[in-house]
């Protein structure tokens, strides 16, 4: 039961640095505007680990690899605190064990890049009926535009009401259920 508990805090904890650092990888990617309380949080909350990380991990092509990489290592973190707790031999298994953490570590950060894309075009779709001049609406336009655009080109708007979210999520649903799923029982069965 404690073992449990235990996992659990760990895993929201880290989780939310992890989650953090893949939205700041997200908002300088997509270059969402930087003056609204959204990224501000998420630059205060990351820029004691990031600042530092950048001066040995310069930024390439528009890409905040610094962000990312802090967000890889602290899947990887997750993952090893994680295995040891349920009783994996992780110190005993073997150089094997390297390659399939790192692979559980980029399936999570994939999964929660999915989650991320989801819950953007959740918010957005729900800020555009409430308050559409909302200070999040322009980082979250930012984020989906590359996800959307596509879409409306292929689904047709039913009544003046844009289904395209509703196929985008289909999509992340069915990119979590298929790939990313039978990936993960692979590397599960690595071990």
């Amino acid at each position: 039961m404690f073992n449990e508990a235990l996992q659990f805090l760990l895993k929201a904890v880290i989780d939310l640095f992890v989650l953090a650092a893949l939205v700041r990888f997200f908002l300088q990617y997509f270059r969402a505007p930087f003056r609204n309380p959204l990224s501000e949080f998420v630059v205060a909350l990351t820029d004691f680990a990031v600042k530092p990380l950048r001066r040995i991990i310069p930024g390439w092509q528009g890409l905040d690899l610094a962000s990312l990489l802090l967000a890889l290592s602290l899947e990887i973190l997750l993952v090893l605190i994680l295995l040891g707790l349920k009783g994996v031999p992780i110190w005993t298994a073997g150089p094997h064990i390297i390659p399939v953490v790192v692979l559980l570590a980029i399936i999570n950060l994939l999964k929660y890049c999915i989650y991320l894309i989801i819950a953007a075009v959740f918010i957005q779709a729900i800020l555009s009926w409430v308050n559409p001049y909302s200070p999040f609406s322009s980082v979250l336009e930012s984020i989906t535009r590359p996800f959307m655009r596509p879409l409306r080109k292929l689904v047709p708007m039913v009544g003046r009401v844009d289904l395209s979210p509703l196929v985008l999520f289909l999509i992340c649903q069915l990119i979590l259920m298929l790939p990313l799923t039978w990936l993960e029982q692979v590397a599960i069965k690595m071990i």
